[in-house]
């Protein structure tokens, strides 16, 4: 005896509901620290990059912010939250944790690498998350000079900043070194041919 086949009706209803599980179901990675992934060369727009650990990571350009991408996946696989401090590099690893500065205040707060970006312009060293480019006090600008510098927290900030919660506050840089570190990006702007306009 063989069975006859199932009518096409029959079958929608169970292949719906096997695509609206799926879709409803989007699995993100937990927010750890653990294991830290650097990940192999990639290309965007015509430029490769290549991640790699960097302790020693101490750079000077500008900070830019994003938020509009609430629920997708970072780089990291974690669940992109706008108002969490965090951050993308091109590069560091996922995650680190960087000590951002502010040029324009000597604001300083601490941010959780854990997607890529920002892309399309060197100059633009860190792409924020809403969440710390208020912290940092730049969302109204968009885009503002910064220091961006690789550090090893303790576990309670580290704590913290996994749980989207801010870290302890940090000093404000003295006026005399915040006047040298804009005297070296202004340098550094005036002898590159891409720097951007306001540099």
């Amino acid at each position: 005896m063989t069975s006859l086949p199932r009518s096409p009706a029959r079958l929608i209803a169970p292949l719906a509901a096997l695509c609206l599980s799926a879709c409803a179901s989007t699995a993100y990675r937990p927010v750890s620290d653990v294991p830290v992934r650097i990940g192999p060369p990639y290309s965007i727009r015509g430029q490769t990059y290549v991640p790699a650990a960097d302790p020693a990571y101490d750079m000077l350009g500008f900070a830019s912010w994003y938020g509009s991408e609430s629920g997708n996946r970072t780089a990291n696989g974690e669940r992109f939250r706008p108002g969490a401090i965090t951050a993308a590099s091109r590069t560091l690893p996922l995650p680190t944790y960087v000590e951002v500065t502010s040029l324009e205040t000597g604001r300083t707060i601490l941010v959780r690498i854990n997607d890529r970006g920002p892309f399309g312009n060197e100059w633009r060293i860190i792409d924020l998350s809403r969440g710390a480019a208020d912290l940092l006090g730049i969302r109204a600008r968009g885009v503002a000079p910064v220091r961006v510098r690789v550090v090893e927290p303790p576990e309670q900030d580290r704590a913290r900043l996994r749980g989207g919660k801010p870290a302890r506050a940090r000093p404000t840089v003295a006026p005399p070194a915040l006047d040298n570190l804009r005297a070296q990006l202004k340098t550094g702007c005036a002898r590159s041919a891409t720097a951007p306009a306001g540099c």
